[in-house]
């Protein structure tokens, strides 16, 4: 099982992502992704399926229209770990 990031390690891998912040309350990261339609969102979520199933760790994300709301954590640690702060790299590489 991997290992909560400690405060410290939560603010420097965030400040290596773009849009990523703390979500209020839980030990949990988020983001919103906006695309120009439907589609492209819808895409986003099958390319980033993909990589989730590949990692074992898969994204709490919701899906409106064009808006991709994303949360990570990892649930059997209790928060967050190296492979939620590697999940979100890789759905900005895939934005």
């Amino acid at each position: 099982m991997p290992n909560q990031l400690s405060s410290t390690e939560i603010e420097a891998e965030l400040a290596k992502l773009s849009g990523w912040a703390l979500v209020e309350g839980r030990s949990a990261i988020s983001k919103s992704f906006i695309f120009a339609n439907f589609i492209e969102a819808f895409g986003f979520m099958t390319k980033v399926a993909l990589v989730a199933e590949k990692m074992d760790h898969h994204p709490e994300w919701s899906n409106v229209y064009k808006t991709v709301d994303v949360t990570l954590t990892t649930h059997s640690a209790g928060g967050i770990t190296e492979l939620d702060t590697k999940l979100a790299a890789q759905m900005d590489k895939l934005a």
